[in-house]
């Protein structure tokens, strides 16, 4: 099984591109993810994942997603490698994101529920989506 589920800040805007073959939507950006631990005397320390979303999740992410913003991602990870122009071998390690979620309380002195009510559904996976007329424990 290959599911990783993340919460951390966008370190960047997104960066849209599309693909030559059939013009697919792709945005990239990365998270920073707190390490859960902290050493005595030492500054929290935090890893910076690569994320790719693709198509309708890729356009919710380079719509609603800024720099800074706390977001929750779920996905996979992926591995790929190629070569240079030098022949030099690239390896790269990333989560392609399968849903992303907002995971800030507020944006811009809005309420989360503020929000909602002006975009609609804040989450882009089927399964769990939100709409104004849910009843919410929280």
């Amino acid at each position: 099984m290959n599911k990783v589920i993340l919460m951390g800040r966008l370190t960047r805007d997104p960066e849209v591109r599309y693909t030559q073959t059939n013009n697919t939507l792709v945005a990239s950006f990365s998270i920073a993810v707190n390490r859960r631990f902290v050493r005595q005397g030492e500054e929290r320390q935090a890893d910076f994942i690569n994320i790719v979303a693709w198509s309708k999740t890729g356009e919710f992410c380079s719509k609603y997603f800024k720099k800074g913003q706390q977001v929750g991602i779920v996905g996979r990870i992926q591995t790929r490698n190629w070569d240079d122009e030098q022949g030099q071998k690239h390896y790269v390690t990333e989560v392609v994101a399968e849903e992303a979620y907002f995971a800030d309380s507020k944006r811009d002195g809005e309420s989360a529920g503020n929000f909602e009510n002006t975009f609609g559904n804040v989450a882009t996976s089927p399964e769990f989506e939100i709409s104004s007329n849910d009843d919410l424990p929280f």
